[in-house]
Order: structure tokens, then sequence, then C-alpha cells
């Protein structure tokens, strides 16, 4: 799983999480589902058996659409994140056009 501390090991807190360290939880969540399709996609790679590597990839597919259910929240909770998400999308598509014209 993630390389970050897990804040709670099992144990709920005895208070309500703030918005702030509810985003953080979940950007954990968010890095743990993107770590497990790297797994997932990495052993159906290593595999020539077909059933293996389908069932591998289609856990792979689920943790993906975990993803988006954990980047929809954080952007539900946390106002300007879409913006920053567009923002960093449009610092791609201005290098990607640069490439296209060399």
């Amino acid at each position: 799983m993630p390389e970050f501390l897990n804040p709670f090991s099992g144990v709920v807190p005895a208070r309500k999480l703030t918005v702030r360290e509810l985003t953080r939880a979940l950007r954990l969540s968010l890095a743990a589902e993107e770590e497990a399709v790297h797994l997932y996609e990495a052993l159906a790679d290593a595999t020539d058996d077909e059933l293996a590597k389908a069932v591998l990839q289609d856990i792979a597919d689920e943790e993906r659409v975990h993803a988006g259910e954990f980047q929809r929240l954080i952007n539900v909770l946390l106002p300007d994140e879409e913006e920053r998400l567009a923002d960093g999308a449009a610092e791609v598509d201005e290098i990607a056009e640069k490439v296209k014209k060399r």
C-alpha cells in the first residue's frame, strides 16, 4: 500500500474529522487505489495464464472506478480542486502543443 502513514491504524478517531483531515485521508485512499491498479496490472502482465490475466485486469479496472469515486468526492469537498486539476491539465496540453510543433 502507499508509503504514507496511516493516521488511524484501524481505530476510529474519538472525534469527527475536519474537511481538511477527511480530504487528506481521501487522498491516501486515492493513492492506495492507484497503487492497487499498478499491482494488479503488473501481475496481469507477468503471467501467460489468460484467466488470471483477465481477472487481474478486471480487478484493476474496478480499482480505477474506486479512484474516480475518491477523486469526485474530493472535488465536491474542496471547491477549488477541479480548478487546480484543470490548471494541471492545461499545462500538459500546452506542453503537448509545443512538442507537436517540433
